[in-house]
């Protein structure tokens, strides 16, 4: 497999850094796209995703790269290698969140008024991403044969790159990939229910995406480990506990989702710009 999608004299642009790209503007578009329907400022907005995206994939790498310091101990000018693979969404996932709770404190915000909004496009850019890791030749799975992957009608193009060491390997990228999509898809439904309450969707990405991820890790034969443990497993079960906590939680307690992206205490008089939600029609889009 062909990690190199075009060159451009000494420049080499990897199919990597390609999908990745495009998972981050897909996801912009989503949530641009909601933003205007909701009425919130595009400059506020494009400062929150542009710092968001700079911070996730610095968090991604940084949690790869500490899993694995005995390899960038030795070679530590790879750190800065993205292109060749390692970033971790959980690390990525942990550092946007971190950044858009503090962010929106210092902004007086509703977290998970924004939240509901932006997750919606982190789950495409997920299912979008993982096919970096496709023509890497990484995050694959267990051992398995030619038969049993096309008796899982998996694509004959995608059985061809699983060859890899001179075994077929089972294609977690591709589980995972058609995983984040079908949650996607779930979330576009789920959000135009007319009592949906905040947080609510922000729970659900975290049950389902660490659901998906639980099952998928089993398989997979280049897990980051400490010890005999996969982090990612265990990650993904405090992401399966927050996301029902959270949903459930906002179900009881939460009243509807009102139009105010600004929490009680942000005065008229204050300096910084009022942003609203709107509805639209009935539905919570």
């Amino acid at each position: 497999m062909d990690r190199v999608a075009l060159e451009l004299g000494p420049i080499q642009i990897y199919w990597y850094s390609i999908f990745i790209f495009l998972g981050l503007l897909t996801a912009s578009i989503l949530i641009f796209k909601e933003a205007r329907k909701r009425n919130i400022d595009e400059d506020f907005l494009i400062n929150l995703i542009f710092n968001t995206i700079i911070i996730g994939l610095i968090g991604a790498r940084v949690y790869y790269v500490l899993f694995n310091i005995p390899y960038y101990a030795s070679n530590p000018i790879e750190i800065l290698a993205v292109w060749n693979g390692g970033l971790a969404i959980h690390g990525g996932v942990f550092a946007a969140l971190a950044f858009i709770l503090i962010y929106c404190k210092k902004k007086n915000i509703n977290s998970l008024q924004l939240l509901d909004i932006i997750v919606v496009g982190l789950i495409i850019a997920q299912a979008i991403g993982r096919w970096g890791n496709f023509f890497n030749s990484e995050a694959y799975g267990q051992v398995t044969t030619y038969a049993e992957l096309k008796a899982q009608q998996i694509p004959t193009f995608i059985i061809n790159g699983m060859y890899i060491l001179g075994e077929y390997r089972q294609p977690t990228f591709f589980y995972e990939s058609t995983w984040c999509f079908a949650g996607f898809l779930a979330m576009l439904i789920i959000r135009k229910y007319k009592y949906l309450k905040r947080g609510q969707l922000t729970g659900f990405y975290l049950f389902w995406y660490g659901l998906g991820r639980l099952l998928i890790e089993s398989l997979r034969t280049d897990s980051l480990m400490l010890g005999p443990i996969k982090i990612a497993q265990v990650v993904s079960i405090v992401f399966i506990i927050t996301g029902i906590v959270l949903f459930f939680y906002n179900l009881i307690k939460s009243t509807p989702t009102d139009k105010r992206l600004y929490t009680e205490d942000l005065s008229p008089n204050d300096d910084e710009m009022t942003i609203y939600f709107e509805n639209v029609g009935d539905d919570y889009v």
